[in-house]
């Protein structure tokens, strides 16, 4: 396994094998998505436009697109491989409401948008980056977003305790171990905590995202080590 760089998106596993895996590796990741769809729906009215960076292979947008038929997706992601899938995925849908932006991490984005978008959605995507480039990956969301926009992320969470943190390692390790994943794999993935992903505490999260200059900032989701955060612009 290849270490990542602080400052880039990563994943523990290949494009292909992404989707087949990712469900025994993060518990209620498919909620992850049904529950983001649900909080855009309870906004008082349909996205015209709504990115998904860190897009993946597109799942969220592959679910979204159903339940808002009158939404534009832009989909952004670092992994050239990752939007490959995206594109299989998504080949059935209508050309018209799809946007695959070039290969980039958010916080490198530069492309010129036709339109700003109403919902900014970044799943499981943030935790790999430094403090800093964290910081700069919000602040490009934020600039990006018409006002009154949203802002959706959910990521890997540091609890607030070093005890905390190994209740939380073990905690989240015999979920691995129930979905098929073997110790040594277990224990590969646990130690990338601060080498390879670097997650910040809850009470972080808000603080950064209201210095940001969001208006609105929730906690919304909470599961094992990981939360979901909303803000409006």
């Amino acid at each position: 396994m290849i270490p990542a760089k602080p400052t880039q998106n990563a994943t523990p596993h290949l494009p292909e094998d992404y989707d087949a895996r990712i469900s025994g590796v993060l518990p209620y990741y498919s909620f992850f998505h049904q529950e983001t769809i649900n909080l855009v729906k309870s906004l008082p009215s349909s996205p015209k436009v709504w990115m998904d960076t860190g897009c993946g292979t597109g799942s969220l947008v592959n679910k979204a697109i159903e339940e808002f038929p009158y939404t534009k997706f832009l989909l952004l992601d670092p992994s050239e491989g990752m939007l490959v899938q995206a594109k299989g995925k998504l080949s059935s849908c209508s050309t018209g409401r799809l946007e695959f932006l070039k290969a980039s991490s958010t916080q490198d984005f530069h492309q010129e948008l036709e339109e700003k978008p109403d919902v900014i959605t970044a799943i499981q995507c943030h935790h790999y980056l430094s403090r800093e480039a964290r910081a700069a990956a919000i602040e490009v969301c934020y600039n990006l977003l018409k006002e009154g926009g949203i802002y959706i992320t959910f990521e890997n969470i540091r609890p607030l305790t070093a005890e905390g943190i190994n209740i939380g390692k073990r905690y989240w390790g015999n979920f691995q171990l129930t979905h098929g994943r073997s110790e040594k794999e277990v224990d590969i993935h646990l130690e990338r905590f601060d080498t390879e992903y670097f997650p910040i505490t809850v009470e972080e999260h808000l603080d950064l995202l209201r210095k940001t200059g969001f208006r609105t900032v929730e906690l919304f989701w909470y599961s094992y080590m990981q939360a979901g955060f909303y803000c409006i612009k």
